[in-house]
């Protein structure tokens, strides 16, 4: 199984698309499960915050609803795709929506410093996922995770997670949709994460 996190930063770009059609095509091989990013309703949810001032676990409970947004929002636009639920098997292509039991995740601290890369990771860990890939609007040469925290590509507690969950993981520039082949088929590739 592979996890995918599409950032919201795909949101007004044509490769959107093209990634949920590239793994649409290529999920009979192994099953994919898409995370999906807040993209401009996690935004909404920034601005809410600095208008009228709640707390943090406001905006954290609020910022998965985004995410489910989204993830509703790829689901319309890939036949393929199946909501994430219990079921077993799950789907060939699955988009998983969070919902509220996230809330009492303890190793899911409710603020901004945790984003969805952090808990497309933790989602991978728990599906026991064979890789995670995190496709990002970035060009990005580095991979130690401690820079990448520094550069603002990932957030600050995807370090601390991946130290209990260290599963293969890279970041993906979002036009690289007609390589993922190579990319999930590659036992150890140089552009793999690291601590620090």
């Amino acid at each position: 199984m592979i996890v995918v996190k599409l950032g919201g930063s795909l949101y007004n770009t044509p490769e959107l698309e093209a990634w949920l059609s590239t793994l649409a095509s290529h999920s009979d091989a192994s099953p994919i499960v898409i995370v999906p990013g807040g993209g401009p309703f996690a935004n909404q949810v920034r601005e809410a915050q600095e208008h009228h001032h709640f707390n943090d676990a406001t905006a954290h409970h609020m910022a998965l609803l985004a995410m489910k947004q989204f993830g509703l929002m790829l689901i319309a636009l890939e036949a393929k795709c199946q909501p994430f639920t219990s079921q077993k098997p799950l789907p060939l292509l699955s988009v998983w929506l969070p919902d509220d039991s996230l809330l009492s995740e303890s190793t899911l601290i409710p603020n901004w410093d945790l984003s969805s890369d952090s808990i497309a990771l933790w989602l991978a860990s728990k599906l026991n996922a064979k890789q995670l890939l995190l496709v990002k609007h970035v060009d990005t040469k580095t991979t130690s995770i401690t820079q990448l925290t520094v550069n603002q590509v990932i957030d600050h507690h995807f370090s601390h997670l991946f130290k209990q969950f260290p599963i293969k993981t890279q970041v993906i520039h979002f036009q690289s949709y007609s390589d993922f082949v190579g990319i999930v088929t590659s036992a150890h590739n140089e552009n793999d994460l690291y601590l620090p």
